[in-house]
């Protein structure tokens, strides 16, 4: 199986060919893989180095120019470094480009903590109307990524990662698949947490629910998958409690609970392997059944 990102460059580059509109701009990360279609397409595959911030504004110029930019680095380097010309060259200008990151929360733990960004959804919940998709295969992130290109000029992070789940899940962009149906309340498994998910949940009277975007929050389904116990668990593979108020606002007219699952907020020193960080924080199959059954019996 290809990874995430392996998709994404092949797909991005078979997307230059179909789209005069489309450029990709880059700093550096996967530069070398998008070396073919830089050319066939000089003028609209960029590379501005290690320079995060012009990433984001030569995304913005290209918008306000008519074209659809897709900007591509690691998602600390995509989101928290060049975050305020993420505020004033997308968003204030009223423009919008696809950003596709790389590394998810801990991906790569060897190069530490420049490389780790379990805060990234949380920050651009904190600016209006973005799309965020969050695939959990890369049959998924392909269909998200030419979703996303296709989105006229929205604002739309994809949040790729290696961590992935064995087998891709028919999504609809926006809305959230059932996967498992019970009585007892309703996990809701974001992109590659859904396997750690299924296996937690294995006989447990409990519907799963998968969502691959998370924003904008599929109230609707939320809504429509509770029963008599208006009890819901989020498990995200990435700041715990990201999504908590969406789900508090799905259901303000009924008295529910809201279990939020995800990396702990505090500062992590110590680095290991990917499953050892999921064991850390408790995402693992074996933590996660244990902290389910607690909330929900």
């Amino acid at each position: 199986m290809d990874t995430m990102r392996e998709r994404f460059v092949d797909v991005t580059t078979r997307l230059l060919d179909e789209d005069p509109r489309l450029a990709v701009v880059l700093a550096d990360i996967t530069a070398a893989a998008f070396e073919p279609a830089r050319e066939r397409h000089p003028d609209r595959v960029v590379n501005v180095g290690i320079r995060e911030q012009l990433l984001i504004g030569a995304a913005g110029g290209l918008a306000l120019s008519g074209m659809r930019p897709i900007t591509h680095t690691f998602a600390s380097f995509l989101v928290e470094r060049p975050f305020e010309q993420l505020k004033l060259s997308l968003v204030h200008q009223g423009v919008g480009a696809v950003l596709v990151s790389a590394g998810g929360s801990y991906d790569n733990p060897a190069a530490g903590r420049t490389h780790m960004s379990p805060g990234d959804v949380a920050l651009l919940d904190t600016l209006p109307d973005w799309t965020v998709h969050v695939p959990g295969h890369p049959e998924e992130a392909e269909q998200l990524l030419r979703h996303a290109v296709a989105d006229g000029d929205r604002n739309v992070y994809v949040r790729l990662s290696s961590h992935q789940n064995a087998a891709p899940v028919p999504v609809e962009p926006g809305r959230f698949a059932t996967v498992r149906t019970g009585s007892r309340g309703v996990v809701l498994a974001v992109g590659p947490m859904l396997d750690a998910v299924l296996a937690a949940t294995e006989g447990l009277d409990v519907t799963v629910l998968y969502a691959a975007t998370v924003r904008p929050f599929d109230t609707a389904g939320l809504r429509a998958a509770l029963g008599e116990r208006t009890d819901v668990v989020l498990v995200e593979p990435y700041l715990e409690g990201t999504s908590a108020n969406e789900a508090h606002a799905a259901l303000a007219d009924h008295s529910h609970r809201v279990l939020a699952l995800g990396v702990p907020r505090g500062e992590h020193r110590h680095y290991g392997s990917m499953a050892e960080h999921l064991a850390a924080y408790g995402l693992d199959a074996a933590s996660l059944k244990e902290r389910i059954a607690t909330f929900l019996w």
